[in-house]
């Protein structure tokens, strides 16, 4: 079993920044690939950007330039650097980690508003 837990959402104005991370606990040393996830209200959970044990990374062409995932595989931490934001980032962000099954944590409300 694996438990994630997000930090660092909020309401952010146009153009402003935010950091979310995630860390995990429990079957951690068997995670391959850590990432988030988005849901916007009454659409589909979407990738945002995931990245695996070697530091191969893939993004959304919706947020490629303006996110950044990094992580830090002896904490099982993972980041994402939000910049230049927009109001269509506005959603629920979901870490997801990948360990034989998926595991999801409990999800960070972002707000993109002025």
């Amino acid at each position: 079993q694996v438990q994630l837990v997000e930090s660092g959402g909020g309401l952010v104005q146009p153009g402003g920044s935010l950091r979310l991370s995630c860390a995990a606990s429990g079957s951690i040393a068997s995670i391959n690939v850590m990432g988030w996830y988005r849901q916007a209200p009454g659409k589909q959970r979407e990738l945002v950007a995931r990245i695996n044990n070697g530091g191969l990374t893939n993004y959304a062409d919706s947020v490629k330039g303006r996110f950044t995932i990094s992580g830090d595989n002896a904490k099982r931490t993972v980041y994402l650097q939000m910049n230049s934001l927009k109001p269509e980032d506005t959603a629920v962000y979901y870490c997801n980690a990948f360990s034989g099954m998926a595991y999801w944590g409990q999800g960070t409300q972002v707000t993109v508003s002025s």
